[in-house]
């Protein structure tokens, strides 16, 4: 429930993004956001962002190689690959097929795919995480997923499309940002922030409660850790990792 100081604070930075709002209004600011904007600001904040999480990562990434098919080759999809930050966490010898909502991240993903050739390629997908249609059903072996649920327009439907792509025994590799706790000060903040980030940020939500929606979703085991990445300046605080099995 938004407080009226919440509410206060939130119109005071509306103000001050007003030309954003105008922008937006007119139709202008999404085309741009998606072109220009986001993929800087995942260059510049996201480059901080994965010094920040790398240890988080290796060792989430670590059991990857437990979940090779009968073929003993690991089939792996990523939803919202962006730059290909993640590449570097992937076993050698591992067939990549990479999807995002935004195709305007080839610059940072061909560098990441000439530094990541212990991976072959198989195909990149311009696709909504809610609508994975083009990847048969039970053709992978992992689906990898981080900092992506946050923007997505049903969180439910995404992990819905996730257990339809994975094999039986297959795992979902998860790394996201979350609600803070509702007594928190930063939790007041993310309120205040949130219509103006979401804006700024591609749809990105400040408030959900992801680790509900792992819970909720029908994973036959579910590894979910509350963890912490050191960005105090930034509202994408405290984040949740882990991995489900279907």
């Amino acid at each position: 429930e938004a407080t009226s100081s919440v509410l206060l604070l939130r119109a005071c930075l509306a103000l001050l993004a007003w030309p954003i709002y105008l922008l937006s209004f007119l139709g202008l600011w999404e085309p741009f956001c998606r072109k220009v904007l986001f993929p800087f600001l995942l260059d510049n904040i996201g480059a901080v962002h994965n010094r920040k999480s790398k240890k988080h990562k290796q060792e989430l990434f670590r059991n990857l190689p437990d979940f090779r098919g009968p073929s003993g080759e690991l089939r792996l999809l990523e939803i919202g690959t962006g730059g290909g930050s993640n590449f570097q966490f992937y076993p050698a010898g591992c067939r990549v097929t990479c999807t995002d909502i935004n195709s305007n991240f080839q610059e940072s993903l061909s560098k990441n795919m000439k530094k990541n050739q212990h991976l072959h390629y198989e195909q990149f997908l311009v696709a909504t995480a809610e609508d994975l249609r083009q990847v048969p059903s039970g053709s992978m072996d992992a689906v990898v997923c981080t900092l992506v649920l946050c923007s997505v327009h049903s969180v439910s439907s995404a992990l819905r499309e996730v257990l339809r792509v994975l094999r039986p025994g297959g795992a979902f590799y998860f790394f996201e940002h979350v609600a803070a706790e509702h007594s928190s000060w930063r939790y007041f903040w993310q309120q205040v922030y949130y219509p103006t980030w979401k804006l700024v940020f591609a749809g990105c939500c400040l408030t959900r409660e992801l680790w509900k929606n792992m819970e909720e979703a029908k994973f036959s085991e579910l590894k979910i850790q509350h963890i912490s990445v050191a960005m105090p300046w930034m509202p994408i605080e405290p984040h949740i990792m882990g991995y489900g099995v279907k």
